[in-house]
């Protein structure tokens, strides 16, 4: 009986634990985009000439990171309401 009291305990934390996975997916996703942005400007400023192309990059990268973070809490939502 002491097993199952435990997973049961441990069950009342899902959505505590959810809720800090869900998190930690945004930050890491704004500190990714962040990175690209830093990284996107500090070329255009070495390399005018190429700014197109590094904003276009700069925005599909970007764009991935969140497709991705928005996957993650897709799927932190979906564990809470299992």
């Amino acid at each position: 009986m002491s097993i199952l009291s435990t997973i049961l305990e441990i069950g009342a934390y899902v959505p505590g634990i959810v809720a800090i996975a869900a998190a930690l997916a945004v930050f890491g996703a704004a500190w990714g985009i962040g990175g690209i942005g830093k990284s996107a400007m500090e070329a255009i400023a070495r390399q005018p000439e190429a700014a197109g192309n590094v904003r276009s990059s700069m925005i599909i990268a970007g764009a991935l990171v969140e497709g991705a973070t928005l996957f993650a809490i897709v799927v932190c939502i979906l564990a809470v309401l299992k």
